[in-house]
């Protein structure tokens, strides 16, 4: 059974919201509403005569001028990210928000008053799994104007952020864990800010219309300006990590990895958005998720090891969970920490070794090879290995899906079979693989 924080989420009842919007300065009202599993957060403009409604993902994104708007067609809603911001680090994965004009209201330029609104509206799990991104990879892009973001593997949520302002001015340093608890004490409060240099041209372009000191910090040299005292020494940076998350959670994912930044901003949070969300897609076309199948087909445990010799602690092959025809089937290996190899392989940072895994790729060809003989009395030996990549590591908690297609046999004696390991959708690790058997 998962635990509750790999339960979808979603609100106990509505949540609501009034207020000023920061750039094009109209009145509105917004609700967030409860929805049922798989829906993601979705935005609904009750002020349009049809009500659209539009998924808050990085396909729709539009424009990212000092905020991140969203798009379908001709409708838009603008400056997203803090209600974002704070139903991602909440942890809150379904939900849909309604409000009667094309932007959310600014409050007092941080995401404050939609944690208060949502730990209101209370959040209740739900019986699906939450979707999750894994970085098992550094992925990382750069601008031309000197902005940075890499996200680094790490099980947990974590950003390192450096904000500097034009000619360094109130360069600042934060990183921290993302948990609910910290970002509403931490992140949550910080507000958005502006350089008074930038005021006019924003002007021009008809936003910040809505904007005033109640609602943002403005930097004039090396003066604030704002209603109140700043509510942290580094409080930009705060905010730079806020517009990180709910730019991210375009992505559709929980990401459990270490996102570095380095003058963030919306233009470059999306793209690292879009490449995460482009990581998924290209997984899933790989191989398409497959249910567990019933158990006619497929071989247990007992029934591998009727027909394998190998055993504790070099069995690779938990079950054979299905045959198409004479030729392919797939087989599983739950990776636990348990496992004997992950002592020294490595100490402090466990990762499976590439050769067990073309071992279970060839355990599970046997198989393949022994049920098409009708004969569990011979052993197969490995003749060679070729074309062998692998293209991520398997960790402790993985599950490994074993792929083996027999390509060439000769007689009852050689066989060839293209083989592959799959976790969480993606290909791990693969090889041609080439044995003979032998009676035993």
């Amino acid at each position: 059974m998962p635990s509750a924080a790999e339960l979808q989420h979603t609100l106990a009842k509505i949540a609501s919201l009034t207020g000023t919007s920061l750039h094009t300065g109209a009145k509105v009202s917004l609700q967030i509403h409860p929805a049922p599993v798989n829906f993601g957060i979705k935005f609904k403009r009750k002020d349009l005569a049809d009500e659209p409604t539009i998924d808050a993902t990085i396909a729709n994104v539009k424009t990212v001028e000092r905020a991140t708007t969203i798009g379908e067609g001709s409708m838009r809603v603008h400056t997203v990210e803090h209600a974002l911001s704070a139903l991602a680090a909440l942890g809150v994965d379904n939900a849909l928000i309604e409000m009667d004009a094309n932007e959310p209201p600014i409050g007092d330029g941080s995401a404050l008053p939609y944690v208060q609104a949502i730990k209101k509206a209370g959040i209740t799990p739900q019986e699906a799994p939450r979707l999750l991104f894994h970085a098992r990879e550094p992925i990382s892009i750069e601008s031309k104007g000197g902005s940075l973001l890499v996200l680094l593997p790490g099980e947990e949520f974590r950003i390192s952020c450096t904000q500097a302002g034009p000619d360094g001015r109130f360069t600042q340093f934060m990183s921290t864990v993302i948990t609910p608890a910290i970002y509403e004490k931490e992140i949550a409060p910080a507000r958005t800010f502006v350089y008074y240099e930038d005021v006019k041209g924003l002007m021009d372009k008809e936003l910040i219309k809505g904007g005033s000191l109640e609602n943002a910090i403005v930097v004039r040299g090396e003066s604030i300006l704002s209603k109140e005292p700043l509510r942290f020494p580094d409080e930009f940076v705060r905010h730079k990590i806020l517009d990180i998350i709910g730019d991210l959670a375009l992505s559709g994912r929980a990401i459990r990895g270490h996102v570095v930044a380095v003058k963030p901003g919306h233009g470059i949070n999306t793209d690292l958005a879009r490449m995460i969300a482009k990581i998924q897609e290209v997984a899933a076309a790989v191989l398409p998720k497959r249910n567990f199948p019933p158990g006619e087909g497929g071989l247990d445990i007992n029934e591998v090891m009727n027909i394998l010799p190998h055993r504790y602690p070099f069995l690779m092959v938990d079950r054979i969970l299905s045959f198409e025809g004479d030729t392919k089937c797939i087989g599983i290996k739950s990776v636990t920490i348990n496992e004997p190899f992950f002592g020294g392989h490595f100490p402090g940072h466990p990762v499976m070794p590439g050769v067990l895994q073309v071992e279970a790729m060839a355990q599970v060809a046997s198989v393949l090879m022994l049920r098409l003989s009708k004969s569990a009395n011979r052993v197969g030996y490995f003749m060679s290995a070729d074309a062998v990549k692998f293209r991520k590591p398997v960790f402790p908690g993985d599950t490994l899906y074993i792929h083996a297609e027999l390509t060439k046999s000769r007689g009852n004696r050689l066989a060839k079979a293209n083989c592959k390991c799959v976790v969480n959708d993606a290909v791990v690790s693969e090889g041609e693989l080439m044995f003979t058997f032998l009676d035993k």
